[in-house]
């Protein structure tokens, strides 16, 4: 039941946060703005999710996982059905800010509760199933949205993701808050341990450098498929290729998790998103952005749920902090990437901005698998699992 509604919740906030790239050049032409503009907003989406997500670490901390999240899937819904009633691009930038900031406390909180519930050596294969949740979502929103786009309005989306929130807040009344979730001290105190340990920053720094990339790549890559003169819903539908490479992926990652070194499944996640971004740097015809999706689903499988793994593992006495400050990190390097590729996209320079991704991409798989190899677990009391 647990994993049924943690994935229900990964599920959702992902749907919300993947729906508008296939919808962008349909949003900027229903708003009568620039392509950059609407872009800018998604960034903005981003910023606000980014930074958010250490807020809600240490709110966690004080309310319960639980109820955390129940509170922000409450106001994200709100936010939402905001959004599909704005009417000038200025008002769907605070509107989308808002949902950002709330549907931002989903999956830190679910990894969070994975954390504080499940035995290390189970961890990385629950985290793995946590992403089933977002690969579904991905999958759901990519052909979804842009077919709700091109054949009724890009509004329905922010409808739909809406109102899944609020069955959410009703349905996790029945999800149990883990024990020992609330501790006495003061809730700057685990920043300061964050900020004291050198693995931690690694992981964080590394989180933003890869939301840059992964990320945006999986975000430039709608609008990059659909200014071949392809529809919405077709750029979509490539585009949730994606999510199921994910869902397929990340159950091999799983079972490849029990038997090889974490290492080895961050080298394999960082070959796939330098290909990835090297392919779609030379072609974005659909044809070719299928491999290209398919590629940054086993990087985010492989890589992202690896990195992801050890930011519960790698400071136990203070992992909601740099749980959230990991998430935070991604998406704050995913905002700034959105925010650096608006312009080459609105001049349909495409190929340029996959090729900067691809060149941040190397670096990022080197420095990733090489720490990771090298790096082990101390040994930690049983008061700060």
């Amino acid at each position: 039941m647990s994993r049924r509604l943690l994935q229900a919740t990964t599920f959702v906030s992902t749907m919300d946060r993947f729906a508008m790239p296939p919808m962008l050049i349909v949003m900027a032409h229903s708003l009568g703005v620039p392509l950059a503009s609407v872009v800018h907003t998604a960034s903005v989406y981003f910023l606000a999710y980014g930074l958010m997500q250490p807020v809600w670490g240490i709110v966690s901390d004080r309310l319960g996982r639980v109820r955390t999240l129940r509170i922000t899937l409450a106001v994200a819904a709100l936010a939402t059905a905001a959004s599909a009633a704005v009417s000038t691009v200025t008002q769907l930038g605070v509107a989308r800010a808002l949902a950002g900031a709330a549907f931002s406390a989903a999956i830190p909180a679910s990894l969070i509760y994975v954390g504080d519930t499940v035995p290390g050596p189970r961890r990385q294969t629950e985290v793995t199933n946590l992403m089933i949740g977002v690969a579904i979502g991905t999958a759901v929103a990519s052909a979804g949205a842009g077919a709700l786009a091109q054949l009724i309005s890009w509004r329905v989306a922010f409808v739909v993701s809406g109102i899944c929130a609020l069955v959410l807040v009703v349905l996790l009344r029945e999800l149990p808050e883990p024990a020992g979730a609330r501790p006495a001290e003061h809730p700057l105190a685990p920043v300061g341990r964050v900020l004291r340990s050198g693995p931690a920053l690694l992981v964080l720094v590394l989180a933003f450098v890869e939301g840059g990339v992964v990320l945006g790549a999986i975000t430039l890559l709608p609008p990059a498929v659909q200014s071949t003169g392809v529809s919405a819903a077709v750029a979509g539908a490539v585009t949730a290729v994606y999510g199921v490479a994910v869902l397929i992926f990340a159950r091999t990652a799983g079972a490849l998790s029990r038997r090889w070194p974490t290492w080895r499944l961050i080298a394999i996640g960082a070959l796939a998103i330098v290909a990835a971004c090297t392919l779609a740097a030379f072609s974005q015809r659909p044809w070719v952005a299928i491999g290209v999706a398919t590629l940054i689903g086993l990087a985010w499988a492989a890589m992202h749920s690896s990195l992801q793994t050890w930011a519960t593992e790698v400071l136990p006495s203070a992992r909601a902090t740099v749980v959230s400050g990991f998430a935070g990190c991604l998406f704050a390097g995913s905002a700034l990437s959105a925010a650096l590729i608006a312009g080459p996209a609105e001049a349909g320079r495409y190929g340029i901005a996959f090729a900067a991704l691809a060149v941040a991409a190397a670096p990022l798989g080197v420095v990733a698998t090489a720490t990771r190899a090298r790096w082990h677990p101390a040994p930690i009391s049983q008061g700060a699992l």
